[in-house]
């Protein structure tokens, strides 16, 4: 019974909470009540414990809840059923895109999507490069300013030399060290 208690409580959870982890955690705390799965002490404990786990939290107080009231099968029952409706939409919402996809004018419209994108990205990144540097203000940092001129120079020198440039993540990882290198000492 308890099996079958774990899977309709957390099903529960699982088809009504949005808005995130933090908006179920009442939810979470209701069902546990109703069942009578828990005090509130110990329900406390446990989500303090699913927040400081990696993972989501809804997911781990499903497992932690479920592993305390039927073991391991009652911890991969709660699971289970707090994560399946959100899998099951998720299912439903691809299968909806991919015949959307093949729809002569939704792919018009992700088309004329990229570059609004693209310069959305570009004039962000230039709104940080202007703020940053001091030249919004009126007043030039030298030091970012020169920062951010030789790491252009390398990506763009880079792409030169090799036909796909530095990778993203090596160049996030190379403006940190030099960054910190730059103000950190």
């Amino acid at each position: 019974m308890i099996y079958l208690d774990l899977l309709l409580g957390f099903l529960q959870v699982g088809c009504f909470s949005f808005g995130g982890a933090y908006a179920a955690i009442p939810l979470i705390q209701d069902v546990v009540r109703a069942y009578g799965w828990m005090d509130e002490e110990m329900l406390t404990y446990m989500i303090a414990v699913s927040e400081s786990t990696p993972g989501p939290i809804m997911v781990n107080m499903a497992t932690y809840v479920g592993a305390a009231k039927g073991g391991i099968l009652g911890a991969m029952i709660a699971t289970t059923a707090v994560v399946l409706p959100a899998f099951i939409i998720i299912i439903l919402v691809m299968v909806v895109m991919k015949k959307l996809l093949q729809n002569t004018y939704v792919k018009a419209v992700l088309s004329g999507l990229n570059p609004c994108i693209i310069g959305i990205i570009l004039a962000t990144g230039l709104w940080m490069i202007l703020k940053n540097s001091g030249i919004a203000s009126g007043s030039i940092d030298i030091l970012t300013t020169f920062l951010i001129v030789g790491i252009g120079a390398i990506y763009f020198g880079s792409r030169k030399f090799k036909k796909r440039g530095i990778s993203p993540i090596t160049l996030i990882c190379l403006s940190a060290v030099v960054g910190v290198i730059a103000y950190g000492v």
